[in-house]
Formats: structure tokens, C-alpha cells, sequence
């Protein structure tokens, strides 16, 4: 199936030499990745997990044997099966096994808390919940409730009244499994976005839609079966599910899979089995530049890395170029709600303060905030909209928000950005994220920037307090490097002499960690809600 190449537009002059600007996708389901890399290349190495080192023969009959179990175990298609699972071979089994019996995959965070669980729990009403033994907990109040589920345990050792063993119950399936037809467009993945940073929404994404996106970002970037990619996403995330498993199954390549990540034994498994691939968010590589250890390691097999999930302050990327003697930093951008890779940086063309272009068959505008019609010229700020065949279904039960999403087959992002006039995309920042600060728009992130320069600072996040005469005021919630200790003001004087009067920070505040999502995002909502529970305080104790 080829894709929609959009008309022609200003990122066409910078295009990559080596990349097509569409691609002919198979019209196959996801799961076919494993099976057809498991025919051509059965004794590669598929998956390394701490000392496991899993071919891809094993990995693809293993999920065979799964797909088989669900088969006895009364799934059909369409039925949901839940995972709840930290980064385990398991997962990956489980995964595929569920796409080839025809269910659709509900990935669930492990580290949500009950009510959150249940949330997702009880709309999607899975049949199956495979999950990890030392989540029971949390999910033991929805089993109580929806007692028809089965429960498959990751870790216990027998069945039990509650689950049966994962381990034991592969072991028990023999013959064969008579394969579901999967149309490329049947939902595949209901994979809920939100749920630390507002009310959780399950985007709905179809076989074709994680087919298209796992090979726009193998080709984009040239991949063989020879990476070794670095797993320190989590698998339950969109963005890990691509680059860490879809992406990699669909070339044949090897996944390195972290269950716990720590720097300097990632940095040694890096080194040792010479991953040439590694995504994260920035603050895995601040925490990388900063280590002491860092130059110790050999990096020499990384290709590139790559930065999503939130801008990377431009000395951070600085800093990384120097300490890895060239070691490319590209930078992107991507939301679930597009599987969720959308626009990367060519990688011989970083731009800094951007995070690229749009890839293949993938179009971009910036369109007016207050009716989200009127394409802006170049350097204009406004909301980014998106069209490609990564982009959602719509989100599961939720009719109203689906239609404010997706309108005339474009996905409204709901981020700030501009588009220069060569088709560099700069996120400004969250719509809602904006400071207001006597009608001034104030974008948090170009702020960040600034005191990601300043030397004592190793992470901050700057929010808008409310104030009852400005609306809002910049405040600057930092994290200082070790032996640092500047003065709030020596920090609100580093920043009035690099920014705009109005965009200046007018109050820090020190702190020993940022609150973050477990991809690394830092959670600047939780901060504004701190500081507008505090204003509510002293307003009322006044």
C-alpha cells in the first residue's frame, strides 16, 4: 500500500538523498514482522535480556505457543488482551502471540496505582490480563469486579487459584494454530496516552497504522539486521513499542531489553554487545553527560541516538557531541496518537532548536489557534497539525474527543510550533503549557533553554505561577549539579540577561528531583498544580 506523499512542500529541498519520500507498506498484520525476520534469519539473535539471549526461531514460536493458549483460552478477534508488564521477554511474547490470535493489545503502564488501573480496566474489558506477580495488587480490586477475566502470571511458578503461570502454561500447548485473517486496518492497539498528565485516552491503532510507522523509521535511518538497539524504552509506551520492538523485529535486528535501568551497567551492556541504536527522552541523556564515568565507556558502535519526548536543551546536545567525539544527537517528535514517530531530523542535517521535518508520507502545517483553518506563513507560531498513515483510528468510547482531534483527516496535535522555510519544525510548547504573563505569551521550554546554559543547573522545568496582577509569573523549578550552589537570584540574573524582559524568570525555586513520567518526561503538571494549590492557600488565608 503506497502512501500519500503530500504535495510539495518547503522540507522537499532538505530531503535526505538516500530516502524515499513514500513507501509501498505490506498489507500484513504486525505480528508478520517476527514470523517473516523468525523464516529468513531463525538463529539471529532477537532479543537479549540480562544474560538470555533469545533467536528469533524461539522468540516467534514462543508466541506461537501463546497465541495458541489464547486460542484455548476462548479469545477471539477483537477481544482485548491487557498486559501489565515491566520490560520482560514475556512482553514481547505476549504481544505478538495476541496480534497473530487476532486480539487487540491494551498496554498498561506498571507503574499506574489502582484507580488508574481500573480506569483502563474496566473501559476496555479485557479477556485476558497477563501480568506481572508483583502487580497483583493493583489489579486485584478490578479482578474482584470482573471476575470472568483470566489472569496469566509472569514470574509465579504454578497455577494458582487466581493466575495461571505463564512459564507453565506455554509448556502445555501443542499442535497447531489455525491462523485469524487480519485485515491491515483492524485495530491492533488501544494505547492509552494521558493518564500522568491528564484524563487518560485510548488512541486506537491499527495494524496498518504500526506497520507504516515502524517502517518509516527503519528507512528513515537506514536500518539492517545488523542493530543492536539499545531497549531502555518501555515496551508499554508507543514509542518503545516502535523503535524497541516493531521496528526492530521488521529488519531482523537485535533488541537489547532493560528491565531496570541503570547508567553505568547500560553504558557496560552497550560497550559489550556494541549497540549501534539508542532512543530515550533528555533527561536519560542529561544523566549520561553528567555521569562521571561516562568517557570511560566505548561508544564507538553508536550510529546515532535519538531524543524524543520533550526538547533537549541545546548544551546538553553540545555536550553529548563532545564527550562521544561526534556521536550524532538527532532530535524528533512524535505523540501516540501517530505511533508516534512523525518528524525527525535528517541525520545529516541536524538543525538545532528544531526537531526536523516531516518523514516519509507524513505531512505537517501550522495552522491559526482560534479556528485551526488558516495555514500560517513561515516562523509563524500556531498549532501543528498532522496527516499520515501512522495516525490514529480515533480514541476508544470517546465519540466527542475523537471528532476534536481529528478533523478533515488531519490530527491537531495540540502543541505550539512553527514550520521555517525550509520545513524545520520548532515546538514552541503545549498549548496549555503557555505562561500568560500580562498578555504576553511566554513558551516555558525557550526559557528552559536559557538555563540549561547556566553551569550549576542539571534538570529544571519553568511553569506560570499565578500571580494576581501579571496572571501569570515564569517560575523555574531547578535541580542543581553536585558542589553547586548559586543563589535564586544569580539565577534570575543569568536568565534577565539572555531573554526578553517579559519572558525573564521571576521566581526559583530549588528542588532535589523533577516529578517525571517513565519515559522521562517531566511532569511540569504536577508543578503547576503545586503552585496553584499554594496561591488558593494563601489567598484564602488572607
Amino acid at each position: 500500500m503506497a502512501g500519500k506523499v503530500p504535495k510539495q512542500r518547503s522540507w522537499f529541498t532538505v530531503w535526505p538523498k538516500t530516502v524515499p519520500k513514500s513507501l509501498n507498506y505490506p498489507k500484513i498484520g504486525l505480528w508478520e514482522f517476527l514470523a517473516q525476520s523468525a523464516k529468513k534469519r531463525p538463529q539471529q539473535t532477537a532479543v537479549i535480556h540480562n544474560s538470555q539471549r533469545i533467536s528469533y526461531s524461539e522468540l516467534d514460536f514462543s508466541s506461537q505457543k501463546f497465541a495458541l493458549a489464547l486460542d484455548q483460552l476462548g479469545v477471539k478477534k477483537g477481544d482485548r488482551v491487557a498486559l501489565f508488564l515491566h520490560n520482560v521477554p514475556e512482553y514481547v511474547i505476549s504481544y505478538y502471540g495476541a496480534l497473530r490470535q487476532g486480539a487487540v493489545i491494551v498496554p498498561m503502564n506498571p507503574l499506574i496505582k489502582e484507580e488508574e488501573f481500573n480506569t483502563i480496566f474496566s473501559s476496555t474489558l479485557p479477556k485476558i490480563l497477563v501480568l506481572d506477580e508483583t502487580l497483583f495488587s493493583i489489579a486485584t480490586p478490578s479482578l474482584n469486579e470482573f471476575s470472568q477475566v483470566n489472569t496469566i502470571s509472569v514470574g509465579s511458578k504454578e497455577k494458582s487459584e487466581r493466575a495461571q503461570s505463564f512459564d507453565s502454561l506455554l509448556t502445555r500447548q501443542e499442535g497447531q494454530l489455525e491462523q485469524v485473517e487480519i485485515n491491515p486496518n483492524d485495530l491492533a492497539v488501544i494505547q492509552y496516552t494521558g493518564g500522568t498528565t491528564g484524563v487518560p485516552k485510548g488512541a486506537m491503532l491499527s495494524h496498518r497504522n504500526l506497520v507504516a510507522n515502524a517502517l518509516q523509521n527503519c528507512v528513515w535511518f537506514n536500518w539492517t539486521d545488523q542493530e543492536v538497539v539499545m531497549g531502555t524504552l518501555p515496551l508499554y509506551h508507543s514509542w518503545g513499542a516502535c523503535v524497541n520492538m516493531n521496528s526492530v523485529f521488521a529488519v531482523g535486528a537485535t533488541l537489547l531489553l532493560f528491565t531496570r535501568f541503570s547508567i553505568n551497567q547500560g553504558l557496560e551492556a552497550l560497550e559489550r554487545e556494541k549497540a549501534t541504536v539508542w532512543y530515550g527522552p533528555p533527561t536519560l541523556f542529561t544523566m549520561l553527560v553528567n555521569n562521571p564515568k561516562f568517557s570511560d565507556y566505548d561508544l564507538s558502535s553508536l550510529r546515532y541516538v535519538k531524543i524524543g519526548a520533550a526538547p533537549i536543551p541545546e548544551e546538553i546536545r553540545r555536550q553529548w557531541v563532545t564527550l562521544t567525539g561526534g556521536v550524532s544527537m538527532v532530535l524528533g517528535y512524535g505523540l501516540t496518537e501517530a505511533c508516534p514517530e512523525t518528524i525527525s531530523s535528517p541525520p545529516e542535517d541536524i538543525r538545532p532548536g528544531t526537531v526536523g521535518i516531516p518523514i516519509i508520507d507524513t505531512d505537517a502545517k501550522i495552522v491559526d489557534i482560534e479556528t485551526g483553518r488558516m495555514e500560517l506563513p513561515a516562523d509563524e507560531p500556531g498549532e501543528l497539525i498532522l496527516h499520515g498513515p501512522q495516525v490514529m483510528q480515533g480514541y476508544w468510547k470517546d465519540p466527542a474527543q475523537t471528532k476534536f482531534a481529528l478533523r478533515d483527516g488531519w490530527l491537531f496535535t495540540g502543541d505550539m510550533a512553527s514550520i521555517d522555510k525550509e520545513g524545520y519544525v520548532t515546538i514552541r510548547d503545549r498549548l496549555k503549557n503557555t505562561i500568560k504573563y500580562k498578555g504576553y505569551t511566554v513558551f516555558p521550554a525557550e526559557v528552559e533553554n536559557v538555563l540549561y546554559k547556566h553551569p550549576s543547573v542539571k534538570e529544571c522545568c519553568v511553569i506560570g505561577k499565578p500571580d494576581s496582577l501579571a496572571g501569570e509569573i515564569p517560575k523555574a523549578f531547578i535541580v542543581l549539579k553536585e558542589e553547586h550552589n548559586p543563589t535564586p537570584e544569580k539565577i534570575i540574573e543569568f536568565c534577565q540577561k539572555r531573554i526578553a524582559p517579559f519572558k525573564r524568570i521571576r521566581e526559583v525555586e530549588f528542588v532535589d528531583s523533577l516529578p517525571k513520567t517513565a519515559v522521562g518526561k517531566i511532569l511540569a503538571r504536577e508543578l503547576r498544580e503545586q503552585e496553584r494549590k499554594r496561591h488558593s492557600e494563601t489567598s484564602e488565608s488572607k
